[in-house]
């Protein structure tokens, strides 16, 4: 199983080696929490976080 990390800029959690979000290449395998948005149009925890993509997040990088 690969390595599971998250980008530093957007902290979208990602397998492979690019960002699908910033396309930055900049990760940690160091964070703490993850959220999951389904729907950023309707969730209030996606506006909050200032989130416009569904996926899969980490609270801290």
């Amino acid at each position: 199983m690969a390595s599971r990390k998250a980008c530093k800029k957007c902290k979208v959690i990602v397998d492979g080696s690019n960002c699908p979000i910033c396309k930055g290449n900049q990760f940690s395998d160091n964070l703490k929490g993850r959220i999951i948005i389904m729907d950023p149009e309707k969730s209030i925890i996606a506006k909050k976080a200032d989130l416009k993509v569904k996926g899969e997040y980490a609270v801290k990088v």
